[in-house]
């Protein structure tokens, strides 16, 4: 059996940084990892997926150029982004990102780890023990639906599209949330017919309703059609590729399904039984430290508390310091900041107003339509969409909850932050000079008419 004084299991942007903070301390680390270091973020997650949104983004604008600024032709090739998608997911190598973490200090073995009890992990037939504790980092994975006839079907995930080296002519999209979108709205934009389903109400389900109705509306722009309120309940193929049909009597036809419907962690292959874990939970339980028992540690998406990377990387600092003994805050989740990239961006910080009700708080709430009379500078294509919208608890006279909607209303995101992370006192934000004319001068006409 190979001893080591802290084992790390996944190298996504998380585990990656306690890894290397613990072996800067001094500590004798091994992180395990059955993928690519670095995780989802960097090949199929963040960075690559930014891009798609960048791209589109630009083809929305060249789209506005007519009725803001004179004439233009723009010719989207899906080529062109499929290489930039490849160049910035380092074309799906992780060897600079592997030799950054042992420069840092780490021993990285590569294969699939299986925790056998406390401190004690099998990998690859060997064993290997903590002497100070273990720090589970192994992310989530798709959720596949059980729909009939869908595992049977050549479906794609978000690794698939991304990857993606030729556009489909048509698409079909399962689930409305930030990455459903993202990528509908860019395959919308690059040519191909797009129809998205979604079990929910409306878009976003997540988010503030305003926020998806006004979603909507820029979906139906790019001439991406939006289903809501059904679900699939069997899948085929056909002629055109693949067909489904639908709760509510429809039936789909498209070359290729993307599904989009969330995801979980594989607890129960992970062997968390034997550290005296919920192998059926949807997230390992931490504490203020991110520990999850004794000599155990969990950071990033298998913890619960979303699918981000800025959330892994606040973690992992915390349970980095929490390992080695240094001095550090505890984990504070009531601002954490959350952007869908899509065109208009939809940001959101802290609690949304049914959160807040739920609660029991006594709920102030301040909504600006991007479109007011105040804000005419922004009247025209792309900029007309959207809404702010404050959460206030009326009792103790701050934030609770905040979002943004308009082009790069992810910037303004971190004002939110702030606010509610320090509970800025509603009066003061009132005092604040905000700058005119911006997107951010927005949280001023909302707090005006929170009531």
């Amino acid at each position: 059996m190979d001893r080591h004084d802290l084992i790390v299991l996944g190298t996504g942007v998380g585990g990656a940084e306690v890894a290397a903070e613990a072996a800067g301390a001094g500590l004798d680390v091994v992180a395990i990892e059955k993928q690519l270091v670095g995780g989802e973020c960097p090949y199929w997650g963040c960075i690559p997926s930014k891009a798609m949104a960048r791209a589109s983004s630009v083809l929305g604008e060249a789209a506005r150029v007519g009725q803001l600024a004179g004439k233009s032709a723009v010719e989207p090739d899906w080529s062109t982004l499929a290489s930039r998608v490849a160049e910035v997911s380092e074309h799906w190598d992780d060897a600079r990102a592997a030799s950054r973490l042992e420069h840092r200090g780490a021993t990285l073995l590569r294969g699939r780890g299986r925790i056998l009890g406390p401190a004690e992990v099998g990998v690859e037939g060997r064993r290997y023990a903590a002497r100070k504790g273990l720090v589970i980092a192994t992310g989530t994975q798709p959720v596949i639906p059980p729909v009939d006839g869908l595992r049977d079907s050549p479906y794609w995930t978000n690794r698939e599209a991304v990857e993606a080296a030729t556009i489909p002519r048509s698409l079909i999209v399962l689930g409305a949330g930030a990455v459903g979108l993202e990528l509908a709205q860019a395959f919308g934009r690059f040519g191909a017919e797009v129809t998205v389903v979604e079990a929910a109400d409306h878009a976003l389900p997540m988010e503030e309703p305003e926020n998806s109705a006004a979603l909507d509306e820029a979906l139906r722009r790019d001439g991406i059609t939006l289903i809501t309120g059904t679900t699939a309940i069997a899948v085929a193929g056909s002629e055109r590729g693949t067909a489904v049909e639908l709760s509510n009597g429809m039936h789909l036809d498209s070359e290729r399904l993307l599904v989009a419907t969330g995801r979980r962690p594989d607890l129960s292959r992970l062997g968390v039984a034997d550290l005296g874990l919920d192998p059926d939970a949807a997230s390992i339980p931490t504490d203020e430290n991110l520990r999850a028992g004794d000599g155990v540690w969990a950071v990033g998406d298998v913890t619960g508390h979303g699918e981000f990377t800025h959330v892994a990387y606040y973690q992992a600092q915390i349970a980095a310091a929490d390992i080695v003994g240094t001095e550090h805050e505890p984990a504070d989740y009531t601002a954490v900041p959350r952007v869908t990239f899509t065109d208009p961006e939809v940001a959101s910080v802290g609690l949304t107003e049914a959160a807040a009700r739920a609660q029991g708080l006594d709920v102030q709430v301040g909504l600006l339509p991007t479109n007011s009379s105040d804000r005419g500078w922004l009247h025209g294509p792309g900029a007309d969409l959207g809404v702010t919208k404050l959460v206030a608890d009326a009792a103790a006279g701050v934030l609770v909850g905040g979002s943004a909607m308009g082009p790069a209303s992810g910037e303004v995101a971190a004002f939110l932050a702030l606010a509610i992370r320090a509970r800025i006192p509603v009066d003061l934000l009132m005092e604040v000079i905000y700058p005119y004319p911006t997107f951010t001068r927005g949280i001023r006409g909302a707090l005006r008419r929170l009531g």
